[in-house]
This record gives structure tokens, sequence and C-alpha cells, in this order.
């Protein structure tokens, strides 16, 4: 494994300047189905206690899906609205004030639980139809990540995201 030290290029990698904050949360208790808004949530050991994803096996990698608040304001103005209902992304936790791009392969704490980036989040049709014409384009780039849960805990609007130290 290369180092730090061999290539300083890769300590910027682990350089974040604030921790990032839930703004919004929901789950998604059946394919299109309406989103439940909520306030806190448990993280059980295949996603967010209530949500369609923890149907799935414990090695999914889609159990748990953020999106950036600062990505919807984007999104929103390629669009030429005001802003965009989060509902609409179909995503489980809006998060304000950190890249979440730069979490490719990171570990990171929201609230009591750990998750881990396993993807990112890319839009599907259902963005056009939710977001009108030209929904889909706003959104690639901006879909947010996926993540798989590696410690269960609770999640409430106003925790913070941390991101963890990396394994050497």
């Amino acid at each position: 494994m290369i180092t730090a030290e061999e290539k300083p290029f890769l300590s910027l990698f682990e350089n974040f300047s604030q921790v990032g904050e839930v703004m919004w949360i929901g789950l998604r208790p059946a394919s299109r189905k309406p989103i439940i808004e909520i306030t806190e949530v448990n993280v059980t050991e295949t996603g967010l206690e209530g949500d369609r994803a923890t149907k799935n096996s414990p090695t999914n990698k889609r159990q748990v899906t953020l999106i950036q608040y600062e990505h919807l304001a984007a999104a929103a103005s390629f669009l030429g609205k005001e802003n965009i209902d989060p509902n609409l992304t179909r995503r489980n936790i809006v998060v304000k004030g950190m890249n979440l791009n730069a979490l490719k392969g990171r570990k990171f704490s929201v609230g009591t639980a750990i998750l881990e980036m396993t993807g990112f989040c890319y839009p599907c049709s259902r963005m056009e139809e939710n977001l009108g014409l030209g929904g889909f384009n706003a959104m690639r780039g901006h879909g947010g990540i996926t993540c798989r849960v590696i410690e269960t805990g609770k999640i409430k609007i106003g925790d913070n995201i941390k991101v963890l130290e990396n394994e050497a």
C-alpha cells in the first residue's frame, strides 16, 4: 500500500474543514409510496427502520442513501425552481456542510450509527417524473451517495456527520 509519506497528495483526502449536519430524514415504505418524513430513526444492520431497504440483505450496498442540501439547490437552479422538496429525490437523508462525494470508500458516523459509502446514487427516470422536464439531467452528478451500515445506532435531525480515520 502506498502511504501519504510516499505520495503527499494522498494526505489531501484526509482533510475535511468541518463536520456535516443532518437536515432531513425520510423513509420509503415501498416503491412509489409517499415518503414518510421523520425527525429521528433507528439504524438496523440492514438500513433505516421502516424503510423498504431493510428488507434487503446485510450485504446490500444501498441500505441508506444520502444527498447534499447544497446539491438540491444546484438541481433546483438548473430547473429554474426556487427549491426542490427532498421527498421528490427519494433519498433517506439530506446533509448540509460536507461534500458527500469526498466520502468515497470512507466510513463515517451519523449520529450514533456508522455508515460506509459504497457508491454514487445516480438519478433514475423517476427524477423526470418527480421534478418535471429536465429533472433527470438536473440531478446528474447531484444524486447523492449509497451506503451500507457498519454499526447500528440512531440518527436524528441536527446530528453531525464525521469522517472516521482510515484504517492503515
